[in-house]
């Protein structure tokens, strides 16, 4: 194949189902089946996504060099018919069914594809899973050696694998197996909390602010750590294969108490506020232990491997406070794929095929994470039409528009910003993103209430220049690298400057996940955040995803005007029209 060949990258039925298409050793386009249907953490087969990458490509299904699937469906599947004949030893007749039906795995995937794309079989091809982890993070890295980490709760068998990567080859050298898992201990610690596993992770993380780590001890005693570089967990504690939403024993629950209940108030003054500071010291705890972790199990990459750089994937790489300290301790030679859980393995597998299978040469490093659709005016006029606006405000010049909504934001309007390509991975990065005035307090409590309807302790990133970010933030060294922070992947402290500017965006702990915008990535936001720093002297907005508590991130214009509609936004910026709250005549 040559370096022209087209190679789709897919990941579907487990969660976050994402289709990543690649021409050659480049990123053409890169969307999760959510953003279409509109079904949060979508595990299906990724059909819409699959038709955005192929649209955004200009070509069709007979262009494609071959199809590449995020893991080995037989692999899993044996695994868990393994799992299944320890747990049910005297169920012979079920075992033989459930052997039946797991030995047709691996046609099932190769099937959904060629029934959507009608391929040929011989250009549809498997990788492991932790294989598409580690590819998606270093081929799409700057650099050319590097300890490679994958962490997640569990792909086929593996829950945690190091690799070396040298130039367009990675190697595995050790894993670890389910059932020891990081992120299986850390879900457990979710779903004891009440939030929802695999979803509620990052609110663990922003609970864990508001207590102390006084439970860690008993935390740390529920894991071993072997001078291999692997650990294990003691089994005793958690029931991983019932399928329970709560996946612990009552071990578990003589150690840590009763569990949260879901949608349970939250506050730490008033009424409850001993039993929610006691959760907040559990939330607190897990998060420290899963920091120490993660840095022992990269320091042990790197040792084994010898390599000065290390990356990451899977998704225990998005634990942003973990990232910022190993971001510190390795001087910024880090790099974390920014769609780092399941949806990233659909590039991860496209990229192992193109330069491990294929050996095409590596062209560059993944600076950007606007890889979706773009929708143009006559699209985003056409869903004002549809949803029944008669009245809204259409720019002639973009310049015109930065001035108007940068004016709306110094006078703490919230704004809907729908513009350009779609963000691929988790992080709305200024394209399909909630923006607000980050120098008042009121405005995370408003943002949060009345616009996301989410929890109060939830905080919200700043979105700031690049070129400015050192006001505002004690910032690590090495930044020479790609920084982390451009794809809002790290926590960093913020200074006591931006401690008195930055209210809304400041979290509880003086810390704050920062984005840092470039003119050469984001043009238009760039624009949009200098022209506040004119009217108001501070060179950051208030981030957060445009979408509604419990949705995913807006995609099509209107979306964003559904969402804006539904909420307590201000205003919403769509295309080079402006919407004001209360002009719509129906829905």
């Amino acid at each position: 194949m040559s370096e022209n060949t087209y190679i789709l990258g897919l990941s579907f039925d487990y969660h976050n189902s994402a289709a990543a298409l690649l021409r050659g050793g480049e990123i053409v386009a890169a969307c999760e089946e959510e953003r279409f249907t509109r079904k949060k953490n979508d595990s299906s087969y990724p059909q819409n996504a699959v038709d955005a990458c192929l649209r955004i490509a200009g070509i069709g299904p007979e262009r494609l060099g071959a199809v590449v699937f995020y893991e080995d469906p037989l692999r899993k599947m044996n695994r868990i018919l393994e799992t299944y004949v320890a747990d049910n030893p005297n169920r012979p007749y079920g075992t033989a069914a459930l052997a039946t039906w797991l030995s047709r795995g691996k046609l099932l995937p190769a099937l959904k594809v060629r029934r959507h794309l009608g391929i040929a079989p011989d250009k549809i091809h498997f990788c492991q899973h932790h294989e598409a982890h580690a590819a998606s993070a270093f081929f799409a890295s700057p650099f050319q050696e590097a300890a490679i980490l994958t962490i997640d709760g569990i792909g086929e068998y593996e829950t945690m694998a190091v690799y070396s990567g040298r130039g367009s080859r990675i190697e595995k050298l050790y894993s670890v197996r389910f059932p020891h898992s990081i992120g299986l201990l850390y879900s457990a610690f979710t779903a004891f909390l009440g939030f929802e596993v695999n979803e509620g992770e990052y609110k663990v993380m922003g609970m864990a602010a508001f207590g102390e780590p006084s439970f860690s001890d008993t935390v740390r005693t529920l894991i071993r750590y072997n001078p291999d570089g692997t650990f294990q967990l003691d089994t005793r504690y958690f029931d991983f294969t019932s399928g329970r939403d709560l996946p612990v024993t009552e071990l578990f629950l003589e150690l840590f108490g009763t569990p949260r209940r879901p949608e349970e108030p939250f506050s730490v003054s008033g009424p409850g506020a001993e039993r929610c500071k006691r959760y907040a010291d559990l939330a607190a705890s897990i998060q420290l232990v899963a920091e120490e972790a993660i840095s022992r199990l990269a320091m042990a990459a790197l040792e084994k491997t010898g390599a000065a750089n290390l990356c990451m994937a899977g998704g225990v790489a998005l634990n942003s406070s973990a990232n910022g300290k190993l971001q510190r301790a390795l001087k910024g030679r880090i790099y974390i794929q920014p769609a780092a859980g399941d949806s990233g393995g659909a590039l991860g597998a496209a990229m192992w095929h193109a330069f491990g299978i294929l050996g095409i040469g590596r062209t560059g490093f993944q600076r950007s994470a606007y890889l979706g659709l773009e929708y143009g005016k006559s699209e985003a006029a056409e869903a004002i039409k549809k949803a029944g606006y008669e009245v809204y405000k259409e720019f002639a010049r973009e310049d015109d528009m930065v001035d108007c909504v940068a004016g709306l934001l110094a006078k703490e309007n919230a704004i809907g910003w729908a513009q350009g390509r779609f963000e691929w991975g988790p992080r709305a990065l200024g394209c399909r993103s909630i923006l607000a005035d980050p120098r008042r307090k009121r405005m995370q409590e408003f943002v949060n209430m009345k616009i996301k309807y989410r929890e109060p302790f939830r905080p919200f990133a700043p979105a700031c220049l690049a070129e400015e970010a050192h006001r505002y933030f004690d910032l690590p060294e090495g930044l020479d690298v790609l920084p982390l922070q451009d794809f809002m992947l790290a926590v960093v402290p913020v200074n006591d400057y931006g401690r008195r500017m930055l209210e809304a965006v400041t979290h509880v702990d003086n810390s704050a996940r920062p984005q840092f915008v470039r003119s050469q990535t984001n043009p238009l936001f760039h624009k949009l955040i200098s022209r506040f720093f004119e009217l108001t002297g501070v060179a950051v907005l208030l981030n957060t995803s445009f979408n509604l508590r419990g949705e995913p991130i807006v995609a099509t214009p209107y979306d964003a005007i559904r969402t804006f509609t539904w909420s307590h936004l201000d205003y919403l910026a769509v295309g080079p029209f402006l919407l004001r709250r209360g002009d719509v005549i129906c829905l």
